[in-house]
């Protein structure tokens, strides 16, 4: 009897200990975390003084998208005369130029600055950093738009806490364009988008930022005091997440701390299609191990030793390390009838599992209510989305193994921004099980000659 509790225990526990540790007790406590920020929030101080800012925009065939993010720098609650805008073109092909002389002309109060740089964004960057002249510097994506407050309330945090050097802004998806979506399952697919971005910026690294432990300054949407920015080595031209590698510097030789400013906002477009959801994750998860390896080559070799000590190397284990035995688990559920465990045992404990992962996407639900108090049009839209909760673990599970993908494809291959769509890797996968199937078929035809010539020779001796 007491053999039987004990396996039963051992059993469930086996089940819920990874969904508990990985996502119920964070969830908790970003509520207290939440509520820490909330007190901490500099939103009410009044600034005597405004200093000049700088905001970098790279472009590369941006010409759909660009009018509406100068427009939003325009229509910012932040004085236009304090603002000086620098595009750095990365050799865009399509009418970008056109559109930024047609902004200068319908938006004359703001100083904008064209430059061109035809050897990628990492360099782009940087050059639009040595000509800046801001007190600080924002780096915002051109397919984007900027919250009305967003820059305020950056400048407040920066002015207020003079032990903030960089913050990453909140970047979520625009609710407009979600709406404007034709098809049915992309139009669904962009609003789990939409609440996986709200998960990750407003709760997850509300969290994470409590604790230095933000891996990234978003790449669409940061800033920086410009004299910090200056002691690092900027942009780095040899790797496909320039923004993680300037993280890196920052935390790491230069030991600041990264935080989020969670009032400061920018919507950019939801995913074209699937096969842009797939090469993008893979490009994060390469870009990911590839910094990784820059600056924790030796301690990667010694993991154990600074699991406790490094959040980095905790994220790498847990997303990398684990990820073989966790995808390996997902099949053995399958086998799990073979091995002594009734059916029903295990859709018990899969549907256990599945309730725990919505229970915590229903406390990241909450906490983002909360925090969206102060933008009550995205907090109405977010709120009509509770129905997506019960949804978000197959994203996030879909997520994962496109993820997954990104690990084995950078065993193989060399980084590079452009990565392999999911319906050429489907063809590519085709192709070698039909040049492999070919190949055993044809195995097979010559085996069956060789009998048949066997045969047809004993014949003739009888």
């Amino acid at each position: 009897m007491i053999t039987k509790i004990l396996s039963n225990i051992f059993y469930w526990a086996a089940w819920i200990i990874i969904p508990l540790i990985i996502e119920i007790v964070p969830a908790v406590g970003n509520f207290f975390i939440l509520l820490l920020k909330r007190v901490r929030l500099a939103k009410d101080i009044k600034l005597e003084y405004l200093p000049n800012i700088t905001l970098m925009i790279p472009v590369y065939n941006s010409g759909q998208t660009l009018y509406r993010c100068i427009q939003s720098i325009d229509q910012s609650t932040y004085p236009n005369h304090l603002i000086e805008i620098m595009l750095v073109d990365n050799g865009s092909k399509d009418n970008s130029f056109q559109i930024f002389q047609k902004a200068q002309m319908d938006f004359p109060t703001m100083a904008m600055w064209w430059m061109n740089s035809k050897q990628g964004k990492s360099k782009a960057l940087n050059k639009a950093i040595f000509n800046s002249s801001g007190k600080y510097i924002i780096n915002i994506d051109s397919d984007g738009v900027l919250h009305k407050d967003a820059l305020m309330n950056i400048v407040r945090q920066f002015e207020t806490y003079s032990d903030i050097d960089c913050m990453t802004g909140a970047v979520l998806i625009e609710p407009a364009l979600i709406e404007e979506t034709k098809g049915f399952f992309l139009k669904q697919f962009r609003k789990l988008e939409f609440m996986e971005y709200a998960q990750a910026f407003l709760a997850g690294r509300n969290f994470e930022s409590q604790f230095n432990s933000i891996y990234t300054l978003s790449g669409a949407f940061s800033s920086f005091r410009k004299s910090i920015l200056v002691k690092t080595f900027l942009y780095n031209t040899n790797t496909i997440c320039e923004d993680t590698h300037l993280t890196f510097q920052i935390r790491t030789i230069l030991k600041k701390k990264v935080h989020l400013c969670n009032d400061a906002i920018f919507m950019v477009d939801p995913i074209e299609s699937i096969n842009k959801f797939y090469t993008q994750r893979q490009r994060w998860q390469i870009g990911e191990l590839e910094v990784s390896h820059m600056f924790l080559k030796d301690n990667l070799r010694r993991p154990l030793s600074g699991y406790f000590s490094n959040f980095v190397i905790r994220l790498i284990m847990t997303d990398h390390t684990f990820a073989f035995p966790r995808m390996i688990w997902y099949f053995v559920l399958i086998a799990l009838g073979c091995m002594n465990y009734s059916f029903y045992n295990v859709g018990v404990a899969v549907v256990l599992i599945y309730l725990l992962y919505v229970f915590s996407s229903f406390l990241y639900y909450l906490n983002i209510i909360s925090f969206l108090k102060s933008f009550p049009d995205l907090r109405r839209y977010y709120a009509r989305k509770l129905g997506y909760v019960a949804i978000m673990p197959l994203f996030n599970l879909f997520a994962f193994f496109v993820r997954f993908a990104g690990i084995i494809n950078s065993i193989k291959r060399k980084s590079s921004w452009k990565t392999l769509t999911f319906t050429e890797e489907k063809t590519m996968v085709t192709d070698t099980m039909r040049k492999d199937f070919f190949f055993i078929l044809n195995f097979r035809e010559i085996l069956l000659r060789i009998l048949e010539r066997r045969e047809k020779r004993n014949v003739n001796n009888i």
